[in-house]
């Protein structure tokens, strides 16, 4: 808990004097105000966050926390969880769509073991971070200790300190891999929202009608066996969690401590920003919505967060995939508010002046 509450303590907000001037540069730039759209906010933030107008995002890191969930004992997924194991080695051998698209977009790509019930080789090349081998099946009991749950917050901070001690970092990207995982995830924003279970909970990998149905019922169990306190993220972690969405929590938190844009992916990802979120509602300032899913519980997330995807392309994968394409739009935005001459620069007359 000391390295939580030391986190929690040191995240500030952005400056919001150097996003004035961003916005001022933007609007004399010599185009038509508001041309581009979202970018032109968006590079505004991202300056805030800097404290600089020139913004630099060379080092880009996309982190995809692993994690197994007891409750895919209740027939939730179409995989079976031997496949959080096997991503995890295909992650390794750069062989996964997040491999692919991480490169693409210069971004490093990295796995994490958060609580995968398998147990890896030490020596192979993921972020060892194993809290325990896969929650327990949350329709009997919680799905981790609440020493557990904090346990994986501050496994992903320490990612987060990790890389910055390393010099690796000028913006994260946060990803998933767990079989099963969009079951705790649905729990959580039905907790934190107060919503119907069925409004929330989508089909996950592709499951047929009656699995649709058990995933619901699994959820409502969950929920009703455990009572997570709405006004405790870490309660509702710990209840009906997971450990990477506790993970995925710590790597926005410790993004916000260290004044590091984060780009959170899809559906579980966004789960672990909720928690990041309610934990310390200020680590909002430095979090960027990547794209909405199919799963139908993100739109609720998302206004739960306060926040807008920036990206909408069909995407129920995870990984940290979308996280990598928004990248390059975060990245794009930096350079429109930098090398865009305005309009005294170039002497060309601002049609927006008298005279």
């Amino acid at each position: 808990m000391k390295l939580l509450e030391k986190t929690l303590g040191s995240i500030v907000g952005i400056d919001r004097g150097i996003e004035a001037v961003a916005l001022k540069r933007l609007a004399d730039q010599a185009r038509p105000q508001g041309s581009l759209g979202v970018l032109e906010p968006l590079s505004a933030r991202l300056a805030a966050i800097a404290g600089v107008i020139d913004v630099k995002l060379e080092k880009k890191v996309v982190v995809t926390c692993a994690g197994d969930h007891g409750m895919v004992e209740e027939g939730v997924s179409l995989f079976p969880q031997e496949v959080t194991e096997q991503m995890v080695h295909n992650f390794v051998i750069k062989g996964a769509s997040i491999n692919v698209l991480a490169k693409h977009a210069g971004a490093e790509s990295l796995a994490a073991d958060i609580g995968v019930k398998a147990e890896f080789d030490p020596t192979l090349p993921i972020i060892h971070k194993k809290v325990a081998r896969g929650t327990e099946n949350f329709t009997k009991g919680p799905a981790m200790t609440r020493e557990q749950a904090v346990a994986a917050i501050e496994a992903g901070i320490e990612i987060v300190d990790e890389l910055v001690a390393e010099g690796r970092l000028d913006m994260l990207g946060t990803g998933d891999m767990g079989i099963g995982n969009t079951t705790p995830s649905t729990a959580i924003i039905a907790v934190l929202s107060g919503e119907k279970v069925e409004d929330l909970t989508g089909r996950g990998t592709g499951i047929n009608d009656a699995a649709l149905q058990r995933k619901i019922d699994v959820i409502k169990k969950g929920i009703a066996v455990n009572h997570p306190d709405p006004t405790d993220p870490i309660d509702v972690l710990a209840k009906v969690g997971g450990y990477e969405i506790g993970a995925l929590a710590g790597l926005v938190l410790g993004a916000a401590a260290h004044g590091i844009p984060v780009v959170c992916d899809g559906f579980i990802s966004t789960a672990g920003a909720l928690i990041a979120g309610d934990l310390a509602p200020i680590s909002k300032e430095y979090l960027f919505a990547s794209h909405r899913s199919v799963e139908v519980g993100h739109t609720f997330m998302h206004d739960h967060l306060g926040v807008d995807p920036l990206l909408d392309l069909g995407f129920r994968l995870g990984e940290g995939t979308g996280a990598a394409l928004t990248m390059e739009l975060l990245d794009a935005s930096t350079r429109i508010l930098a090398d865009i001459l305005t309009f005294e620069e170039v002497a060309i007359k601002d049609p927006h002046t008298k005279g």
